[in-house]
């Protein structure tokens, strides 16, 4: 299974960009992992541009604040799940400033909120690697998570 990132906005802040990369190598370590990054513009090319980086055989999580919070225990469930049940691609989407397109959360499998705080965009691709790190690590059994 490949794990996708596919993020709207700016290239990485060079303030975080190490700490991103540090996750993103630690999931590359399991899976396949890439970063897609799609430039801001209007939230409908972003919408379009978006849905031609989804092929219809992908699991995708779309983080949007009116999705189900979930605990590392249950996210580390649904990608084991995703696992097993075959899924070539999954990928992970952050929206732009302004969100993310109804077509697109309409195709997504799965709608997760990080929480209902709202967090600098850059910001949450930090807290995404990690958490989808921290989940992959709790399927591993590798000690990083403390339950």
């Amino acid at each position: 299974m490949k794990i996708c990132f596919v993020t709207v906005g700016k290239d990485f802040d060079a303030s975080l960009k190490d700490k991103i990369d540090d996750y993103t190598k630690r999931v590359g370590r399991y899976y396949p992992v890439e970063w897609k990054v799609i430039t801001s513009s209007d939230i409908k090319k972003e919408t379009g541009d978006i849905l031609k980086a989804i092929k219809a055989e992908d699991f995708v999580y779309a983080l949007d604040e009116t999705g189900k919070e979930l605990n590392t225990i249950e996210l580390s469930q649904k990608i084991e799940k995703n696992t097993i049940s075959g899924v070539k691609t999954v990928i992970f989407i952050i929206g732009g400033a302004y969100g993310l397109g109804q077509e697109v959360r309409d195709r997504a499998n799965f709608v997760w909120s990080l929480s209902r705080l709202t967090f600098p965009h850059q910001l949450v691709r930090l807290i995404l690697s990690e958490s989808v790190y921290r989940a992959i690590s709790v399927l591993k059994n590798e000690p990083y998570h403390h339950a």
